[in-house]
């Protein structure tokens, strides 16, 4: 059965990505964008070449306009809500457009699907970072990473949140809206706090998206500062398998709708951030890549962050398939296939 999907935020990463996938199996698609990152208008290119200049259509609004959202959004079945300001560091400089962007624009989400009267469903993409900094949870500090002491499975979504900086905050704002419009009013929200994402069309900066910004940087000669003491331990979710999540909930809405879901590789596909990936993306260039070290942590870093996808796999019938190996080989390519977009 052919769906209606609204994509906010879909000349982005996971946005791209995203339509790619609906326009393979025929779904009609509305992109909605504001177009202010520097890969936005590049990825819609590709989208129209590589699928039909009328394959989908494309609204360019902000987030902060309810009515041209709410227009937008009057025929979805499906609203996956993926736009917003993405960088901790980004939120602690400007926390004003942050709320805007994130808190105030998830609303504006929220009452365009309520007032579309068809109640369509919702699936909104949250953070790991709605949990804080997580001081409570004991940490063992080993040669290359951190790791947990005694959460062998990762963190669960039952962890007490704790809304750190003002990304979390804002995030956190609309990860609980979207649990509460459920709640109150019937609509069919999910909840994905997910965890690193990376793969193709990932155009990352030095703020948000760092495994695609460490290999654009050192692939192109930029300066690499790494803070803290890159032990710093991420699990990595490639962006096929969250959109393979994201199908599972739509498929399974009358069983999910309400549930928060925490989305990441697992233990299965950790990495620490310079001390296992540099090596490890010195390997793929055959080189040794030079960096500066800064000991100062960044605001909202957490030291580890694993999801506990337990839940989801019983739920959801999900489990990733790309190990962090296969996931970093294909995104390296796609760089270096496209290097000449980030010079």
């Amino acid at each position: 059965m052919q769906r209606k999907y609204l994509v906010t935020g879909g000349a982005g990463f996971i946005g791209t990505n995203c339509v790619a996938r609906l326009l393979e199996r025929g779904e009609e698609v509305v992109v909605y964008d504001n177009l202010s990152r520097a890969g936005g208008p590049r990825n819609l290119e590709w989208l129209r070449a590589t699928y039909g200049a009328d394959s989908f259509k494309v609204v360019v609004g902000d987030l902060r306009d309810a009515a041209l959202l709410a227009a937008a959004a009057r025929d979805a079945d499906v609203i996956i809500h993926l736009a917003g300001q993405v960088a901790v560091t980004t939120s602690v400089l400007h926390p004003r457009e942050d709320f805007e962007d994130n808190a105030l624009g998830t609303f504006n989400v929220l009452e365009a699907a309520r007032l579309s009267g068809k109640n369509p469903i919702v699936l909104y993409a949250s953070t790991n970072k709605v949990y804080g900094g997580m001081e409570d949870v004991e940490i063992i500090e080993k040669e290359n990473r951190y790791e947990y002491a005694d959460l062998p499975y990762g963190m669960p979504e039952t962890y007490p949140l704790d809304f750190h900086s003002p990304y979390g905050c804002s995030k956190g704002t609309g990860d609980q809206y979207a649990r509460d419009y459920a709640r109150i009013y019937g609509l069919p929200t999910v909840v994905f706090r997910q965890s690193t994402i990376y793969g193709p069309h990932q155009f990352g900066i030095e703020d948000q998206g760092w495994m695609a910004w460490l290999m654009i940087a050192a692939l192109t000669g930029k300066p690499i500062t790494i803070y803290g003491d890159g032990k710093q331990i991420r699990d990595m979710l490639y962006v096929e398998d969250l959109l393979g999540a994201y199908d599972a909930a739509v498929e399974k809405i009358a069983d999910v709708a309400g549930q928060v879901f925490n989305l990441g590789g697992g233990p299965e596909n950790t990495i620490s951030i310079w001390r296992e990936f540099g090596p490890a993306l010195e390997g793929l260039m055959g080189r040794e890549i030079p960096v500066t070290w800064d000991p100062d942590w960044r605001p909202g870093d957490q030291r580890v962050f694993v999801a506990d996808i337990r839940k989801a796999q019983r739920q959801l019938g999900w489990a990733p398939k790309v190990s962090i190996q296969d996931g970093m080989k294909h995104l390296y390519d796609w760089i270096v296939e496209n290097r000449a977009l980030f010079s």
